[in-house]
């Protein structure tokens, strides 16, 4: 169950949930997850992990084979009026009008969503100020860089005041001074509402930064979920690393032996993470430095999530 934020009730509930696309592809394969009323969720996890697909099935654009998913109360499938009417969503591919400038586009916007056009107005102009657009926001969208499209996507998906926020790979393709700066305006936008976010994303830094709680997706099924800080806490305070030329699992089966790595010691190629937990690293070292091992290097660092995905799935997310 999920946590409360601020008191609130469940704003997403997903049981069991799935697609088969056809030739039998399960994309998503029964997930069952929760999110609260101002809560910010993430699902992390690389391309083909079932994150669009879950995103595409909460905003109503593809339909579930099974299961069900309500959203502020209304089922996707059957309420799905209703669903869009309290949610926005800001898809990974651009979908705003290029050859329109950036104001004519929120104009556009807010008109197809009802907004009352002195509200937009009003609206318009504090968005512009908080996605930093007003040098860029009467020139053509096509002459915009990736990070102030993506940031004019963002205020357009605002205007309608949503209850509910959908980012599917909200940084995708930029590059990482953008990138920095666009996870510093969605920081300060949840600081600014207590709206609920749900965020898709492979770089698991972002969720760390912004995600009160994130759900591990591998290969259509959540793999693990908490808040990023005990994700983190099952991997202890320190890793030992080590990268070898030969079998990492007689590796592994050695340092356990020598009761220098626990279970949760795993490898990805030649590459051995050791969480240390209560184990004295300097004895670990001291340890691992006295063995027969054909190592090529040993080091010691702070765990990531990328830790956390890499033992839960054993695969590296691609950059």
């Amino acid at each position: 169950m999920a946590r409360r934020v601020n008191g609130g009730s469940a704003a997403i509930e997903v049981v069991a949930l799935r697609k088969t696309y056809p030739g039998e592809v399960d994309a998503v394969k029964g997930i069952d997850f929760e999110v609260c009323a101002g809560e910010v969720f993430g699902l992390v996890g690389p391309n083909g992990a079932g994150k669009s697909t879950t995103i595409g099935m909460l905003t109503t654009q593809v339909r579930p084979s099974g299961g069900s998913a309500r959203v502020a109360g209304f089922d996707v499938v059957t309420d799905a009026i209703d669903v869009r009417r309290v949610s926005s969503v800001v898809f990974q591919e651009a979908v705003v009008d290029r050859s329109l400038t950036g104001r004519r586009n929120l104009d556009i916007h807010a008109h197809l969503w009802g907004v009352e056009p002195r509200i937009a107005a009003k609206r318009i102009v504090e968005l512009v100020r908080i996605f930093d657009l007003e040098a860029v926001v009467d020139r053509a969208v096509g002459t915009y860089s990736g990070g102030q499209r993506r940031r004019l996507e963002i205020a357009r998906a605002l205007l309608s005041k949503p209850r509910l926020l959908f980012l599917d790979e909200p940084t995708v393709g930029l590059d990482p001074l953008i990138r920095h700066e666009l996870v510093d305006i969605i920081s300060d936008l949840r600081r600014r509402t207590e709206m609920t976010v749900v965020l898709t994303t492979h770089y698991l830094e972002e969720a760390e930064r912004l995600c009160d709680r994130v759900a591990v997706l591998h290969g259509g099924e959540v793999v693990g979920m908490d808040t990023p800080q005990r994700l983190l806490a099952t991997l202890g305070a320190e890793l030992v690393e080590l990268r070898v030329d030969e079998d990492p699992l007689y590796v592994i089966d050695v340092l356990r032996e020598q009761r220098v790595a626990g279970e949760d010691a795993f490898a990805v190629g030649a590459t051995i993470t050791v969480p240390m937990h209560r184990r004295r690293t300097s004895r670990a070292l001291a340890v691992i430095h006295g063995l027969d091992l054909n190592m090529t290097s040993v080091s010691t660092r702070k765990p990531t999530l990328d830790d956390v995905y890499l033992r839960l799935t054993g695969d590296r997310i691609e950059r």
